[in-house]
């Protein structure tokens, strides 16, 4: 209740009673009546704050999706009037505001973000685990169990999935049928012959006007995401026992074939650090690209399709998930942001949103739905990311990621480069080696001094 105009009023009182041997008294009377007004306020905001209001923050693109989200919150509000959500809209890149909102202790209720950052939340005390309400639901089970492993870290559940999708490669069918290509590859060697057959170098310049593929170029996490599905294929990790290990048999053999379409000359490179952008496969300039359903390709005019990743030793994708995070606020507030895990994890939002916006659902009910189905089979495109479900795999969620997607960044930036890839991979593991021998001993005095205290 505003109560600005009060003090104009008291003013006004005061001036014309400044001179009056009673001014005292009656000022008084003033005083009491604002006291008895403002309490009676006060008494109204009590009872407004038994409505609890949650902050959401997200990154939700393109604007499209972000109205979707919003219907679907406003959904939400509509049917809990003792919970209201306020999706705010952050555009990325938002970790260190996230951070920031930690460390000041102004966090949002809510956080809509990249599962592979989990372990820096932790590390920071910023979120709450969730298996003490998850393990009591019949919701976990409903959750695809291959995304179970993004959820958790350090034997606790620390996120539930929003949205889940993964990558496979785009190519232009025009391009393949003049090349005499009839089958799709499905093997690495495959996919290499393809690429060699769709580069064409008409005028004989060495300087190719189609090339077989876009390779992402720079060290960031598109470059990283992209080559993961290759990685995951030759079934190559790159975190052993909660430490880093890229110099691994299948790691090696995923950036050797990167490095073996470089020397094909089949690929061209994308400019630094904008591997996502479609413009040369557009133009026809390449007619394969590794991206996902949320491409503007898909949106586009040109002629397209889309192939599951090949396969090497086995077939493999990584996911493309977003999940949510209850951050550390008061036990109030964490209860009703469960209320809304819950609605989000509900048949209802999986399949309107996923429906709405392209993204894959991330529960059974939902992706078996007669609705859902319906949709997918009328969407041959999208039905080959939802037939690569079963095959995806996440990034790794342990603490000091995102150290390691940076030393495994420039080591695939430096083997597309020239570099080999077994330097190249050496020279980051070396450095990850000494990062991590620092965190160990920083852990080892942190936890002295912690003995020390007690």
């Amino acid at each position: 209740m505003n109560t600005n105009f009060l003090a104009p009023k008291i003013r006004d009182f005061w001036y014309l009673l400044r001179n009056s041997a009673r001014q005292f008294f009656i000022l008084g009377v003033i005083v009491s009546l604002c006291l008895i007004f403002l309490s009676s306020c006060q008494g109204i905001r009590q009872k407004e704050d038994r409505v609890i209001h949650l902050t959401l923050w997200h990154a939700i693109n393109p604007p499209a999706n972000r109205d979707i989200f919003q219907n679907l919150v406003d959904k939400f509000n509509q049917t809990h009037p003792k919970i209201q959500v306020q999706s705010i809209f952050e555009s990325e890149p938002q970790l260190p505001k996230i951070l920031t909102s930690v460390v000041a202790n102004v966090p949002p209720d809510m956080l809509a973000f990249h599962p592979e950052y989990t372990g820096q939340f932790v590390e920071l005390g910023a979120i709450r685990p969730l298996e003490d309400w998850l393990d009591k639901s019949a919701l976990k089970s409903d959750i695809r169990p291959n995304l179970l492993e993004e959820m958790q870290l350090d034997g606790h559940i620390w996120s539930v999935p929003m949205h889940t999708s993964n990558i496979g490669i785009f190519y232009r069918p025009k391009l393949f049928e003049a090349a005499g290509i009839t089958e799709l590859p499905k093997t690495w060697d495959e996919l290499r012959q393809v690429a060699k057959k769709l580069t064409i170098d008409r005028n004989g310049d060495r300087r190719p006007e189609q090339y077989g593929m876009l390779l992402p170029l720079g060290k960031g996490g598109w470059t990283v995401f992209s080559w993961f599905p290759f990685l995951l294929g030759a079934e190559g990790e790159i975190v052993i026992n909660n430490r880093p290990n890229l110099m691994n048999a299948g790691a090696i053999a995923a950036l050797k074939f990167w490095q073996d379409l470089m020397k094909d000359g089949s690929v061209l490179l994308s400019a630094p650090e904008r591997g996502y952008e479609e413009d040369a496969f557009i133009a026809g300039r390449v007619a394969m690209q590794i991206t996902g359903p949320w491409t503007l390709i898909m949106k586009s005019e040109v002629d397209h399709q889309v192939l599951p990743i090949p396969a090497s030793v086995r077939p493999a994708t990584v996911t493309g998930t977003g999940n949510l995070f209850v951050m550390k606020t008061t036990p109030a507030r964490e209860q009703a942001a469960l209320k809304f895990l819950e609605y989000v994890l509900s048949e209802e939002f999986q399949t309107e949103w996923c429906m709405g916006t392209g993204f894959l659902p991330v529960t059974l009910t939902s992706a078996q739905s007669k609705a859902y189905q319906q949709f997918i089979t009328e969407k041959p495109m999208l039905k080959v990311f939802f037939d690569q479900l079963p095959v995806a795999r996440s990034q790794p969620i342990i603490a000091g990621y995102s150290r390691i997607s940076d030393s495994l960044g420039r080591a695939i930036e430096a083997t597309l480069l020239g570099e080999s890839a077994e330097k190249a991979l050496k020279i980051a593991q070396e450095r990850l080696e000494l990062i991590w021998d620092d965190r160990s001993k920083e852990a080892g005095e942190q936890g002295a001094g912690s003995k020390g205290e007690n």
